[in-house]
């Protein structure tokens, strides 16, 4: 018997892809051979025989699907049918790949897997480098293999890109619309390499744009960025001699437009928080520009400015914000567009996940993403407040009222005010440091009437209550503060403090709510600021302002800890002990300043009613503690026991200086 010749030591003209090539088989035929011996091994193969145009023409749009779980090997192959393939047909087959296309989050992914990934056989070879990118820069040290839905979503872009510029049609945006929806629904499903498929969209812009930026290279990159292509591409077969008209051309770009702002949404709002580093954290870098005296004080503290020039993640956040507010320029996005849209009162219309709109008649039909939009006129602002070569337009200015105000109804508590603070981080940092370039420049403008003002303060104390971020609650709290004393009747202020305190169910918001009125009570009874305009008293300076909000601050607590269960009023107690320290601490300040006794009546005011349950409270949740892991309080651990001990500590230390206090009255 003969023996059988390995087929991969067979002369490659006797190779069945090569032998049964049309017309010895018909094209349906064909790829049913293609299919049946496709494997990495015949992609060489494969190769050779997409070098027929004709053919390539013929059958290279049914072959997206057969050669994507082949990457990267089949990526030669890919490149041949975007250049020799049917453009029209092959747009097609790459927009239904994009959208069948699935990312699975890596779990339990860490440092060491992806240091042994460097020293794996995965590690690619660095491809040919672009004009205009550099293959010097650190990041091309080593290039590394990202999952394949990554390199498949890289790759189809490039495949994407090269079709749409080979289309010769009266009206491109027909195809450029279901493309673009089509990569929007794939970058949506990714939960990972968010950095790497945000460069591979923006070069997918610029390749269509036909702008001569650099593209901006992927720390881990998978050398997609670095490709240019394989070969002279084919003409389109079905040409239209007739070039797109001016609103045409206008509607495509529109269509580039508005893909970017998306993008730039999904981007920025998936970025993690991580050591509280929100989004860009614009307003912690402002807050460190313009009031250095509040960063920190502390051993080893890293300003969020610093962190931004140094952490490699974080600079990377930077570039590539930058590498999209270019790239809208480019396009020409107008500045007073992006304002209209974010401050235009008509609520957002989002498209149904997963379905296909129909192609824009006109520019005006296609809508930038609101949140896309905010985020490029904040990094506008930040720019001109954050770097000194930035030039400064005072025309672009934004006022707390209206326009702050505006955006902050749009955006925040959009879907109750049960939620206000709970937007994602990198949107309220956004928003948080749109306000605070308005205060540096004195831009607070006027409200349209109490209850505009009210709100505005509402909402932004709200975030200083909810939001997990330490740095956005500490901003938050700053803006509410800072607007809440730019109004100049004190009777407006006086009211929303009493509102907060009487309202509010939020007992951090509520020991806010006693700085604003600590802050007031000193500031009015200080030597020279006794008048508000007009001559009348400041409110403040009288003891109209304490009596009114004393039932609120010390309120009557004989019935607060009757509860049967100590476990429930241990809880409940937890949770107002901040307001409880700062509403005794407020009141021994007044007992210590004897200068303000006559002026605010502070020997009038009774509170017994508010110390006595308190003291009743301690002395109960102490002797709790006191059993140690037999307390009926529902603590397990040591570290919980002592931290309870120290709160239950605190709050008899307080009652103590204020007894103290009292004595001396």
């Amino acid at each position: 018997m003969a023996e059988l010749q390995d087929p991969s030591q067979a002369p490659k003209e006797e190779h069945p892809l090569l032998a049964s090539r049309p017309p010895v088989t018909d094209p349906i035929t064909y790829l049913t051979i293609i299919e049946y011996n496709l494997s990495e091994e015949t992609l060489p193969v494969l190769h050779k025989v997409l070098q027929d145009s004709e053919l390539t023409a013929t059958i290279g749009w049914d072959l997206v699907h057969l050669l994507l779980p082949l990457l990267p090997a089949s990526e030669e192959c890919l490149q041949d049918i975007a250049t020799k393939g049917n453009p029209r047909e092959c747009v097609l087959k790459v927009t239904e790949a994009l959208r069948l296309l699935e990312f699975q989050e890596r779990q339990g992914e860490t440092d060491e897997e992806e240091d042994d990934a460097e020293e794996s056989e995965h590690t690619l070879k660095i491809p040919e480098v672009g004009l205009g990118e550099s293959s010097t820069s650190p990041a091309f040290q080593r290039t590394i293999l990202p999952p394949l839905p990554v390199l498949k979503f890289e790759i189809l872009l490039d495949v994407l890109a090269t079709l749409h510029r080979r289309v010769k049609t009266k009206y491109p945006s027909r195809f450029l619309s279901t493309s673009l929806q089509a990569v929007l629904v794939a970058y949506n499903r990714a939960n990972t390499h968010i950095e790497e498929l945000t460069l591979s969209a923006i070069k997918f812009v610029k390749t269509l744009s036909g702008t001569k930026r650099p593209h901006l290279p992927s720390r881990r990159s998978s050398g997609n960025l670095l490709r240019t292509g394989t070969g002279q591409s084919e003409p389109d077969p079905e040409a239209q001699s007739e070039a797109p008209g001016s609103e045409e051309t206008k509607l495509v770009n529109r269509l580039l437009q508005s893909f970017l702002t998306h993008i730039l949404e999904d981007y920025v709002l998936s970025l993690t928080s991580d050591d509280d580093v929100p989004g860009l954290s614009w307003a912690s870098r402002l807050i460190e520009k313009y009031q250095p005296q509040r960063v920190p004080n502390k051993p080893n503290y890293q300003k969020y400015a610093d962190r931004f020039a140094k952490d490699e993640d974080l600079t990377s956040r930077t570039a590539i914000l930058g590498q999209v507010v270019a790239l809208v320029q480019d396009l020409g996005l107008d500045y007073d567009e992006l304002l209209q849209t974010v401050t235009d009162a008509e609520i957002e219309t989002r498209g149904v996940p997963g379905t296909e709109d129909e192609p824009p008649a006109t520019a005006e039909d296609i809508p930038l993403s609101r949140t896309g939009s905010l985020i490029l006129i904040a990094a506008r602002h930040v720019k001109q407040e954050l770097y000194a070569s930035a030039k400064t337009d005072e025309s672009s200015s934004i006022a707390i009222f209206p326009d702050h105000a505006t955006i902050l109804s749009n955006f925040v508590g959009t879907l109750g005010p049960q939620t206000v603070g709970l937007e994602p981080e990198a949107l309220l940092d956004t928003i948080l440091a749109l306000g605070l370039v308005a205060l540096e420049k004195n831009n607070v403008g006027e409200p349209k009437d109490d209850e505009a003002f009210a709100q505005y303060l509402q909402t932004i104390s709200l975030i200083s209550a909810n939001t997990p971020s330490p740095s956005l609650r500490g901003l938050a709290h700053y803006l509410t503060s800072t607007v809440l004393r730019s109004h100049p009747h004190d009777l407006v202020r006086l009211t929303f403090i009493r509102d907060t305190l009487e309202h509010c169910p939020y007992e951090n918001l509520k020991a806010s709510a006693v700085s604003w009125l600590k802050g007031e009570t000193l500031e009015a009874n200080a030597p020279g600021h006794q008048a508000e305009d007009g001559g009348e008293t400041n409110i403040f300076a009288t003891s109209v302002a304490i009596s009114t909000v004393a039932p609120f601050l010390w309120p009557d607590l004989a019935d607060q800890y009757k509860l049967a269960d100590v476990a429930d009023s241990w809880i409940q107690f937890r949770q107002e002990l901040g307001f409880y320290v700062a509403a005794l601490n407020f009141y021994y300040l007044l007992l210590q300043a004897e200068y303000l006794h006559d002026t605010l009546g502070v020997k009038n005011l009774q509170i017994e009613h508010y110390i006595k349950p308190l003291k009743g409270a301690t002395a109960q949740f102490k002797q709790a503690l006191d059993k140690g892991a037999d307390n009926e309080l529902g603590l397990d651990g040591e570290e919980a026991l002592e931290q309870a001990k120290a709160d239950v500590g605190l709050l008899e230390k307080v009652i103590e200086w204020v007894e103290g206090g009292l004595k001396k009255l």
